[in-house]
């Protein structure tokens, strides 16, 4: 019947039963991914060929210029100088002390003060010392009348034995006496003249110029011969002294003009190099070095008339040795380190740089000393030096940085801050 007639329909075959072969979706996926890959590869390195390998694109970028900032090379005088930190001491330290016993009345200084030799410092009391010194002139006015009535005796005495009257040992027994007097005499007007010393010690002078420290005695009291800190400290600060040392392989030259009596000028900075505090001269050196830092100590004086030096404080020694004239100098930024050594990059008239290579020298402040490698009339780059490379085309944004004067040191500049 139609109702048992079974209806058969065809099936769509599952993935797990697609045909195998070159015609799976699997194969297909893979030979697109395949001809992808291939494809993108081959884009860029036809890409990468035809840039590098184009003459007109490497033609444009060889063209491409640089801005930089130049500098002419100028010429002056530059004197070189040897560094060495320092400590300022004074030329002479007094500490001031009673050479009497006594009882301390009045102090005549203000602590810090700067006194001059022979000012009164210090007054003592002087009554004791009074005292003694009216007993010592009363004892001798006794002795010289004693001493006065043995002449008298003594020259009765020579007159009796002219006319044989009495023995001569009473006459030599008499000289005896009055030698004996005379010596007495003597001892009477030292007594009189320790007496007045004493007194003359109860007021305490300045024994020399220089500034006088802190009190450490008040007034009213007992100070003695024997105290240790005595009643001041003063130190001489004009002149002044600093000690410093530099490297023993830079003392040749220095000992060789100290020891021919040349004066070496000595600059005094302050501790952050900045500030020059005082001029002086290098005045003695030490006689050995010290083998423990392998420097040589030495002593430069400073006037300091304007006080700037204070004892114990540190400063930066600046003692010039030599002078090179007719240097040539160009700014410290030019100057390039590399595989060739040490070089800068040098204009040309048709707009290039090239590469020189140089030899330095001492610091100038911002410029330094090129002793080979260029010549006066040479420019260096001194700015945008690190896009550049052997005849690169630069544009120039300022030929000379200093207005077309010369930069740093002039002709015969005293002032520069030059170091070996």
């Amino acid at each position: 019947m139609l109702s048992d007639e079974k209806t058969t329909q065809p099936s769509t075959p599952s993935l797990a039963q697609a045909p195998k072969g070159c015609c799976s979706p699997f194969f297909i996926i893979k030979v697109i991914v395949i001809l992808f890959m291939i494809g993108g590869g081959y884009w860029l390195y036809t890409n990468k060929s035809s840039t590098t390998t184009n003459p007109s694109v490497e033609k444009s970028r060889m063209s491409r210029t640089s801005s930089v900032v130049t500098a002419k090379v100028t010429q002056g005088d530059v004197p070189i100088y040897l560094k060495g930190l320092g400590t300022v001491a004074p030329l002479a330290t007094v500490t001031i002390k009673s050479r009497i016993d006594g009882q301390l009345m009045n102090i005549l200084y203000t602590e810090g003060q700067l006194v001059k030799k022979g000012d009164i410092l210090a007054q003592i009391d002087v009554r004791p010392y009074t005292i003694l010194l009216a007993q010592a002139e009363g004892q001798k006015l006794k002795d010289q009348a004693l001493l006065d009535n043995a002449l008298i005796d003594l020259k009765r005495y020579q007159d009796l034995l002219a006319q044989d009257s009495i023995s001569k040992q009473i006459v030599d027994t008499q000289i005896a006496l009055v030698n004996q007097y005379r010596g007495t005499l003597q001892i009477d007007t030292a007594s009189i003249e320790n007496t007045k010393l004493q007194i003359e010690y109860c007021t305490i002078k300045a024994p020399m110029s220089g500034r006088v420290g802190l009190q450490t005695v008040d007034v009213g009291n007992m100070i003695r011969t024997s105290d240790a800190s005595g009643i001041a400290v003063i130190t001489q600060t004009e002149p002044i002294v600093a000690l410093f040392s530099i490297p023993e392989d830079t003392i040749s030259p220095v000992l060789q003009k100290l020891y021919t009596h040349a004066k070496l000028p000595v600059d005094a900075y302050d501790r952050a190099d900045k500030m020059k505090l005082s001029s002086g001269q290098l005045i003695s050196a030490d006689n050995q070095i010290d083998s423990t830092t392998g420097t040589l100590k030495l002593k430069a004086q400073f006037d300091n008339h304007n006080q700037t030096l204070f004892p114990n404080q540190f400063v930066n020694i600046h003692l010039l040795v030599d002078t090179q004239h007719d240097a040539f100098l160009i700014p410290t930024a030019a100057v390039q380190h590399g595989v060739p050594g040490t070089f800068v990059y040098k204009l040309k008239e048709d707009s290039t740089v090239t590469v020189a290579i140089i030899k330095t020298g001492a610091i100038v402040k911002d410029h330094i000393v090129v002793e080979s490698g260029i010549t006066l009339n040479d420019t260096v780059v001194v700015d945008g030096v690190d896009k550049l490379r052997e005849g690169a085309k630069v544009t120039v944004i300022s030929k000379d940085s200093s207005g077309g004067k010369k930069a740093g040191v002039s002709k015969n500049a005293s002032k520069s801050d030059a170091q070996p």
